[in-house]
């Protein structure tokens, strides 16, 4: 048998005697590690979808988009517009936590127009019919580094009219 080495201690490398003495140390490190992949797993940092509604006399809106995200996801949200009388400018304005650090990388169908009208970006779908619905798609791509709870409202207006507001928050994990 070959000498053993001056810095080890037998009883502690090969026998494991010191960490025998508190198992319950070990375990409740390993739980430590494991609780927050665990929580993922099971879905508690993000990607389920939530819908939130408005209804006015005139139209009514819905808002189908996930209200927990994490930073690098790619998601999608749907804006359902369903006109009880006419709409001639359909127009969805979004709230900036829905661009203020993601970004947009589709619109579907895509907008007539697009502008910012009081710090909300419009995006203006023009004319539905009474009694029919345009459904819009967004997909989008959230930063690293965004993290916190934002706003992410949505409003349907006719022109400058708004018809239908919904309120909502996303939180978004690190």
């Amino acid at each position: 048998m070959s000498n053993v080495p001056d810095f080890i201690v037998l009883k502690r490398s090969r026998d494991l005697v010191s960490l025998n003495r508190k198992p319950w140390a070990r375990c409740a490190g390993l739980l430590l590690v494991l609780a927050p992949v665990v929580a993922g797993l099971v879905g508690a940092f993000g990607q389920e979808h939530a819908s939130s509604d408005a209804a006015g006399p005139a139209a009514r809106l819905s808002a189908d988009a996930p209200n927990r995200l994490r930073g690098g996801l790619l998601d999608q949200a749907r804006f359902r517009i369903s006109a009880v009388s006419e709409l001639k400018h359909a127009t969805v304005l979004r709230d900036r936590g829905w661009f203020d650090e993601a970004q947009i990388n589709t619109i579907e169908p895509g907008p007539l127009g697009e502008a910012f009208r009081d710090g909300r970006l419009a995006l203006d779908f023009g004319h539905v019919p009474a009694g029919d619905r345009l459904d819009v798609y967004m997909q989008f791509q959230v930063n690293p580094t965004n993290v916190g709870i934002r706003s992410q409202g949505v409003r349907l207006a006719d022109g400058e009219r708004v018809l239908a507001v919904v309120n909502r928050d996303v939180i978004v994990f690190p």
